[in-house]
């Protein structure tokens, strides 16, 4: 990320970013709270298989059916001073019917990110990052593999400097699953190039893949380990990769008649630059509208 500079003082940072750090700690706490409370909710009663279809179809990134992921990630001791950033997702899925032989589902990922000092320069700071959307042409038609491709673009929607790229990116992304009896799994893959922007900004290449293996259990709970991949081709080696090892439990809830798929999880970044947190938390709250029958 590049330096920014705004005039304030580093006693001025100093003071902001223990302000910071004591919002960051209670919206942590209340989000683990929230999902202890949500995975052991007693929930509307629903058929055996009605409610494993509907945890298959949240577990699917290309399922034929509307869904609203809310996705909150946290990494803790992050930048100069050890400090925490948070990431908030809305990622919402909309799938259209194009012909009786194919459907195109679209993945928009709207980021708010909050970020501490970074460097000596480079002061906390937060805000909307860079907008993405993903175009998944699929067939209707399901065989034992299921898969969707087409191009991701990434606009430069970031109001702040070090929250984005100041381009816009083009590349193709893919996803292949296989649901088998109580397994689902698969990954999703994309890399972006820069297309247009700035000249003094870097130029984009990165890579993202996301695998995803979830086991579904009784009573709509599940297991479930989908780590973010990623390396950015740019970067010199040693600073290139992010690995994530982990997993968490997921739980299909009803909250009134609207069914929510819930799940945490947690990772380990055994590959990581300098900088960055060792260890980081997800929490994803996802709105389902199933078709009806």
């Amino acid at each position: 990320m590049n330096q920014v500079y705004d005039g304030i003082s580093s006693a001025g940072w100093q003071r902001r970013s223990r302000l910071s750090r004591c919002r960051t700690f209670p919206r942590i706490r209340s989000f683990i709270f929230l999902a202890i409370v949500l995975l052991s909710t007693n929930v509307v009663p629903a058929c055996a298989q009605e409610s494993s279809d509907i945890a298959k179809q949240a577990q699917n990134p290309i399922a034929s059916m509307i869904s609203v992921p809310l996705e909150n990630d946290f990494n803790p001791h992050t930048g100069a001073n050890k400090e925490d950033s948070y990431v908030f997702e809305l990622k919402p899925v909309v799938p259209f019917r194009l012909s009786n032989d194919w459907n195109l589902i679209t993945r928009t990922i709207i980021p708010v990110i909050q970020v501490p000092d970074l460097a000596p320069g480079v002061g906390g700071t937060g805000g909307l990052g860079d907008i993405q959307e993903s175009l998944f042409l699929s067939p209707t038609k399901a065989g034992p593999v299921i898969w969707g491709a087409g191009p991701v673009i990434s606009f430069p929607t970031a109001t702040e400097n070090i929250l984005g790229t100041k381009k816009v990116s083009l590349g193709p992304t893919v996803v292949v699953l296989r649901s088998q009896g109580h397994w689902l799994f698969g990954s999703l893959a994309q890399n972006l190039f820069s297309v247009a922007g700035p000249s003094a900004r870097p130029d984009v290449n990165q890579m993202l893949v996301q695998p995803f293996v979830n086991y579904n259990l009784p009573h709509k709970w599940y297991l479930t380990s989908s780590p973010i991949i990623t390396a950015n081709w740019e970067a010199r080696s040693d600073e290139r990769w992010v690995v994530p090892v982990g997993g968490g439990v997921g739980k299909i809830v009803h909250l009134g008649k609207q069914p929510v798929n819930v799940y945490t999880q947690f990772f380990r970044n055994v590959e990581r630059p300098g900088g960055t947190s060792s260890w980081s938390a997800r929490f994803q709250m996802q709105f389902l509208f199933p078709k009806k029958r």
